[in-house]
């Protein structure tokens, strides 16, 4: 069930790298600038104030609310080539346990999302009484708290809580069924045409996903939908490690151009162009003049920076951008450059937001103990703003 917040990021979401490391310098400059393109999107397409500010750059406010979003195609592509490079670098399976391997997963993910669920419960309730929008959810009912605190609520038809927590349950779906997959096939280690089983078999389920599933938008909170993308990006790291990068990047394109010949999807076709820009980035050696050189420009340094704790901003920045437009709207109601400002300041608090759950939370090791605790804080606090709520309504 497709909820109002649906359109954001993210990743890939894990693993994180070092900021200033030149072997993901193409991953996190581009993790980075598609984070902030995701910010800016729901900056534009959440009012109030990116309706007052659209009074003088009606074209900006428009073009970031309707294509910016498209950047999450970009982070499902690089969560497939991630998640290639970790799970199966050579197309056979290099972990033990597969539950293991996914209750990890599990346990990365969930910790700073509880939080910033928490935070964003609590903002909620903040602003309600007094900032009437549809962008603030109503008061949570413990279903929804649940549902959400497992990452379900698509599934369970519950609304979500946030912005983008339909992302970080489809990329936990994906790893989970790329992790069986490659678990399973590792019984038959077998080559054809010099692929592995495993690797067939993410083939003809991207090819599936494309021609097929991911043209029925009533199957998008399962990652059937969007392991097109995903498997894209798969296809580039194999081809990225490869002595024959041309037929991974032939086969590539055969598989987009015939998806978007039988129906164009701009989505796939942002997906595709990433795909194959991915791979042959990632052939660039880590000693190029070019490598170092991007790596010493401040801004490509930030967007490193922002790339690393993107996850973190992504979940958080939600929350910020509901706050300060109830604020602003409050105070500077009809000035559209102040509303203008007011945007600024919420990505400038998106970002500072973002890096304080990222270094108290996500780059910390988590626990099940921990993370039990901030999930159970998220459905107590949930539970109590609508005790709360009710008691003031009556």
């Amino acid at each position: 069930m497709a909820c109002p917040w649906r359109i954001s990021w993210p990743e890939t979401i894990l693993p994180t790298t070092t900021t200033h490391n030149k072997r993901n310098l193409w991953l996190d400059m581009t993790k980075g600038a598609c984070c902030a393109a995701i910010v800016w999107h729901h900056l534009a397409f959440y009012g109030p104030m990116s309706d007052v500010a659209a009074q003088v750059t009606p074209g900006i406010i428009e073009w970031l609310a309707e294509y910016a979003r498209i950047a999450v195609q970009i982070f499902l592509v690089m969560g497939g080539f991630l998640s290639a490079a970790s799970l199966a670098p050579q197309g056979v399976a290099r972990f033990g346990s597969p539950l293991a391997k996914i209750g990890q997963r599990a346990l990365r993910l969930l910790a700073p999302y509880s939080v910033a669920l928490l935070l964003a419960v609590l903002i909620a309730a903040l602003v309600r009484p007094w900032f009437a929008h549809e962008s603030v959810p109503a008061e949570p009912t413990w279903q929804q708290l649940i549902a959400n605190a497992l990452m379900l609520q698509d599934i369970s038809g519950e609304d979500a809580l946030s912005a983008g927590v339909w992302y970080v349950a489809i990329d936990f779906q994906l790893f989970a069924a790329v992790t069986l997959l490659f678990a399973f096939s590792r019984r038959w280690p077998r080559q054809w045409l010099g692929l592995q089983l495993g690797q067939w078999v993410v083939l003809a389920m991207t090819a599936l996903s494309l021609l097929v599933l991911n043209r029925h938008s009533e199957l998008d909170m399962w990652f059937v939908y969007f392991i097109g993308a995903y498997g894209m990006g798969m296809l580039a790291f194999w081809g990225s490690q490869s002595a024959k990068p041309w037929s991974w990047t032939a086969a590539l394109l055969a598989l987009g151009l015939l998806s978007l010949e039988v129906d164009f999807r701009l989505r796939i076709a942002v997906a595709l162009c990433g795909a194959v820009a991915l791979l042959w980035l990632m052939r660039v050696p880590s000693d190029s003049r070019l490598v170092d050189w991007l790596g010493r420009q401040a801004p490509v340094r930030w967007l490193q920076s922002l790339g690393q704790m993107g996850y973190s901003v992504f979940l958080v920045h939600f929350s910020i951008v509901v706050l300060c437009n109830a604020v602003v709207s409050h105070v500077w109601p009809s000035q559209p450059w102040l509303n203008w400002l007011g945007m600024g300041l919420a990505f400038a608090l998106s970002l500072l937001a973002g890096r304080a759950l990222y270094l108290g939370v996500e780059a910390r090791t988590p626990s099940l103990r921990s993370v039990a605790r901030w999930e159970l804080g998220l459905v107590g606090a949930g539970l109590l703003v609508s005790l709360v709520g009710a008691r003031l309504s009556m």
